[in-house]
């Protein structure tokens, strides 16, 4: 008899020795055994097929370990990829450039075991402050995965910040786009002169640890000072950003694919597009899962008014230039996009197909998984209804950005079964709402999530943090967002009628420092900021036991154990005292977040930055609060879909 055991249904799949047997009908059948890869935790963990080998890659979209406890029969080897973060866009600006990528194959984990080789996942740079005064943005942070003399030792630079009105971008993995107003070409890429890829997983040219990098130079600026309109295109792995000319836009710089998350194409480290004063602006390069929309962040432009955009979360992408001077001044520059890491290794052969495609496909307990890290398609193609178990969070919303901000609303979080027909499915993983440093404002609603097609279900974006004088109570949403106190007690705002959200907290308190209320998350209303002190985030909600694969790391820790996400931001507080600013997702400021979501900031001198919610949590960044010209919100987090089938 073939061994198929529930505690490892991926042996029904793996054809990893010669002999066959008898199945229960009389036929012959596969010997199946357990998989030979590796044995190691850490990461979302993808199962995909390329060709008739089985590999199993491990996904890092936040800072964590990953840990290799044996040896298996398959080899002590592993591909890595390694991306940096995006740089921030200037105002009036250039964009930002894509964060580094390195691709190296056949790593030696090392014979000595337990082996930990910790990951860190660079965050973003920070997108220019709107003019006057102009501002470049800053440059993205490296990611990295072991130390020395650990046998597997890579980092990867972020991407320099995009320049301002009259300035050059900054240097970095790839440089930054030039300002709109300057003449100066953009800074050469510090990164060794490789083209981009061209081929699937396979390098123009090879990458020798530790110096090489595939990374391009800014976009350069117009032909002559204040005659043309746009500015520079961030640098992105693949090709340089595009120039900035009077009748046309400074493009980001295209991103390099590889394969190796799970089997189909992505593009990583695209640059942001440049700043325009008019329309249209540049748009970022294409980056991403195929069909490779515009990924890096898309300049802004005045008139119309249009603001720049963030590069995307885990695709190491620019954030677009601020438009360029106008009557309303320039806009702000987008934040650059976290960086990734991705371990691969071959686990056995497959001899037969999964009953569906899409996202990071991963088996534990009895169950298929498809993780959905960002939008994807969902493909039933078993050939007959498929009875699946979802869970699906939007993102979640931004904090608010004022003397004390509210925390950001936790997105909308549904669990629940239905049945697929065999027609696809669109996934949509929504964006995190956008951190911002402008003086006064209501943080950003997250992106919606959901299903659609075949089966038709929709979640909503987490509300942003009140910050607007004339918006105390923060954004409604998903959960809705936390209020800013303004002299007098505000209450929360509301969250989406129905299940999977709860309103934001109040703000109420007399003194002389006040705190703003926390973010609602998807388990409970966000806390009421007081005297001293700013509102927690509503407490998130722990993910169904079918995901809860300890081999993967999808969730954050919680009140109880990990896998928790749709926490709320906490919310700000105008005291001193670090403990002051509200809790993300119900912890205390002094601990590590739950859920992944944000802490709200305080007011030392200088003002310290609201954080921004874990990527893929969907839950609320915290309020910014303190000294309102020195400090930014954080940014929500993105959302995911989880998708669960019988695997046999």
């Amino acid at each position: 008899m073939g061994i198929r055991s529930q505690n490892n249904p991926i042996a029904a799949y793996l054809d990893v020795f010669s002999n066959t047997g008898t199945d229960a009908a009389g036929g012959v059948a596969p010997e199946f055994g357990t998989p030979q890869g590796l044995t190691a935790t850490g990461g979302v963990i993808s199962d995909y097929v390329d060709g008739p080998l089985v590999y199993r890659a491990h996904v890092f979209t936040s800072s964590g370990t990953f840990a290799v406890s044996a040896l298996g029969t398959e080899g002590a080897n592993v591909d890595v990829l390694v991306v940096g973060s995006g740089g921030g866009g200037g105002s009036s600006g250039g964009g930002g450039g894509g964060g580094g990528v390195r691709y190296l194959t056949s790593q030696p984990v090392g014979s000595s075991f337990p082996q930990p080789f910790a990951v860190n996942i660079g965050g973003g740079g920070n997108g220019a402050a709107p003019g006057p005064p102009f501002s470049t943005g800053t440059t993205g942070n490296s990611s990295s995965i072991g130390s020395s003399p650990q046998p597997i030792n890579i980092t990867s630079p972020g991407g320099g910040g995009g320049g301002s009105h009259a300035t050059a971008g900054a240097p970095g993995a790839s440089s930054g786009g030039t300002g709109r107003d300057s003449a100066t070409a953009g800074t050469s890429s510090t990164g060794s002169a490789h083209p981009g890829v061209s081929n699937v997983d396979v390098p123009s040219a090879p990458l020798p640890a530790p110096a090489a990098w595939f990374g391009h130079a800014g976009g350069q600026g117009p032909s002559a000072a204040n005659s043309d309109q746009s500015g520079g295109g961030g640098g992105g792995a693949a090709e340089a950003g595009a120039r900035a000319k009077e009748d046309s836009t400074g493009k980001g710089g295209d991103g390099a694919i590889y394969t190796i998350a799970n089997g189909a194409n992505a593009k990583y480290g695209a640059g942001g597009g440049g700043g325009r004063m008019t329309a249209p602006a540049g748009a970022g390069g294409a980056s991403g899962y195929s069909p490779f929309d515009n990924g890096g962040g898309d300049g802004g432009t005045n008139p119309p008014a249009v603001e720049s955009t963030s590069g995307d979360s885990s695709f190491g992408q620019g954030g677009g230039g601020g438009y360029g001077p106008g009557g309303a001044g320039a806009g702000a520059g987008g934040s650059g996009g976290s960086g990734v890491i991705v371990v691969r290794y071959k686990i056995g052969k497959i001899t037969a197909t999964a009953k569906a495609t899409g996202g990071a496909i991963s088996y534990y307990g009895d169950k298929t998984i498809h993780t959905f890290l960002s939008t994807g398609t969902f493909a039933n193609t078993s050939g007959s209804p498929l009875s699946i178990e979802y869970v699906c969070g939007a993102g979640g919303g931004a904090g608010g950005k004022t003397d004390n901000g509210g925390g950001g609303g936790a997105g909308q979080y549904l669990i629940g079964t239905t049945t697929c027909p065999t027609s696809p499915v669109t996934v949509t993983v929504g964006a995190g709402g956008a951190s911002s440093a402008a003086p006064n404002f209501e943080g950003n609603k997250g992106g919606p999530g959901g299903l659609s097609g075949a089966v038709t279900l929709s979640v909503n974006g987490g509300g942003g943090g009140g910050g607007n004088p004339s918006n105390n109570a923060g954004g409604a949403g998903g959960s809705g967002g936390g209020a800013k106190y303004s002299g007098g007690p505000s209450p929360g705002a509301a969250a989406t009628p129905g299940p999977g959200g709860n309103p934001g907290g109040s703000a109420s308190g007399n003194g002389p420092a006040y705190g703003a209320g926390g973010g609602g998350g998807a388990g409970d209303v966000g806390g009421t900021g007081n005297y001293q002190r700013g509102g927690d985030g509503g407490i998130g909600v722990q993910l169904p036991s079918t995901f809860r694969d300890p081999k993967s790391s999808v969730g954050y820790p919680g009140s109880s154990g990990t896998y928790w996400v749709a926490g709320g931001g906490g919310g700000a507080s105008d005291d001193v005292a670090p403990t002051s600013g509200g809790g993300g997702g119900a912890a205390d400021a002094s601990a590590s977040p739950y859920a992944g979501a944000g802490h709200g900031s305080y007011n030392p001198n200088p003002a310290v930055n609201g954080e921004s919610a874990k990527s893929n949590s969907g839950s609320g960044g915290g309020g910014a609060g303190g000294n309102p010209t020195s400090s930014t919100s954080g940014s929500g987090g993105s959302g995911i879909v989880l998708i669960a089938y019988d695997t046999v």
